[in-house]
């Protein structure tokens, strides 16, 4: 068999009903090319390899889940990237699908891959430690509301799909899980560039407790803000707020 290694955030699924009710929900949409992340000990990807009319392939780390994944599965020959998929280039050329049990310990880095990916990936179905769903797809008003939440739902639609319990993997981690799909918007948040909201999200939220006026006075011209949105705090503001008034910022 396998070892399984605490470094690299290691909680394999082993609840089938878990893993196929994964496999419906990524079917709900259509796609014909797929990358599954962080294979593992193959929960998922057992059901993966045998979709009809898919070009699929997985990224995996850990050596010794890549050979054993190649003895288990020879059709996964030439079909497993064997690097961290923080560090890989897209893997497909056009648009492709990413589905995966996601390495906790890097679930937040991954979020951020998918949006310098966002102009090919057509979805994302995930699990993620629970905490971290919930803040993805939290709204404004929420306390778990944040960078994540909003540079996220900037560019897609967040559903939250369901929870699972520590016993569905091996081993047990220590806290619950939620499985989101991230859906690319229809109709893109117009706003002054992407560098322009990320500066202005995460000053925003880096003094949370301030008023926006004080959080991001920086940002700004005094004249700008004078205006009564800078008297919210940033849990406050909508995405589409962020992505209006970075129109408005000084550079």
């Amino acid at each position: 068999m396998y070892t399984l290694k605490k470094s690299l955030g290691q909680h394999f699924l082993k609840d089938e009903k878990i893993s196929r009710r994964i496999v419906e929900v990524l079917r709900e949409r259509p796609f014909q090319q797929l990358l599954e992340v962080g294979p593992g000990g193959g929960a998922l990807t057992k059901y993966l390899i045998g979709l009809e009319g898919i070009d699929f392939k997985c990224v995996e780390l850990d050596d010794e889940k890549v050979n054993w994944l190649q003895q288990q599965y020879p059709v996964l020959q030439g079909k497993i990237i064997h690097q961290s998929i923080l560090d890989i280039d897209a893997p497909f050329e056009g648009r492709f699908t990413v589905v995966g049990n996601f390495p906790y310990n890097i679930s937040s880095q991954i979020l951020f891959k998918m949006l310098d990916w966002k102009n090919q990936v057509e979805s994302m179905t995930g699990m993620f430690q629970k905490e971290v769903a919930q803040r993805v797809a939290a709204r404004e008003g929420s306390k778990v509301y944040g960078v994540t939440s909003v540079l996220v739902q900037a560019f897609f639609t967040v559903e939250y799909l369901f929870e699972v319990d520590e016993d569905a993997f091996n081993p047990p981690p220590k806290v619950k899980s939620a499985v989101i799909r991230l859906v690319p918007l229809t109709e893109p948040v117009p706003m002054k560039s992407e560098k322009a909201l990320f500066n202005l999200v995460k000053t925003a939220f880096n003094q949370r407790r301030k008023t926006l006026r004080n959080a991001v006075k920086g940002l700004f011209s005094a004249d700008e803000l004078q205006d009564e949105i800078f008297n919210k705090r940033a849990e406050q503001l909508k995405v589409q707020d962020f992505a209006a008034l970075t129109f408005r910022m000084n550079y």
